[in-house]
């Protein structure tokens, strides 16, 4: 799954928001990378989170990408893991959860 959204605000203050918001989110879930990379004015801030699906019976990760030039900020949502099957994605339910709850933590973020 995959969600994209224009902001504005402060990066920093954007990434604190939802680490607090993801891992306070769920007992399981943990914040597994983080990353800060700079070209120019441009950042970039990467978070892993991952957290045990009960639904699943399985881990999902959930990536984070915050690309930042002044206040202006694109960020990108990726959920990943949570399927049974060996050739295709059955049972995403776990993967589902977790982006509904960053979009719900994106969407409680007023600029910082």
């Amino acid at each position: 799954m995959h969600e994209t959204r224009s902001l504005t605000g402060s990066a920093t203050a954007l990434a604190q928001h939802m680490d607090a918001a993801i891992t306070r989110g769920s007992a399981s879930a943990t914040l597994e990378h983080q990353d800060t990379l700079s070209l120019g004015e441009a950042r970039m801030i990467l978070r892993t989170y991952e957290r045990y699906s009960m639904t699943g019976s399985n881990r999902v990760t959930l990536s984070l990408s915050i690309l930042a030039v002044g206040a202006q900020m694109e960020v990108s949502l990726t959920t990943s893991g949570g399927s049974e099957a060996l050739f295709f994605k059955i049972n995403t339910f776990g993967e589902a959860a977790f982006m509904d709850k960053a979009i719900e933590a994106i969407d409680g973020f007023h600029g910082g």
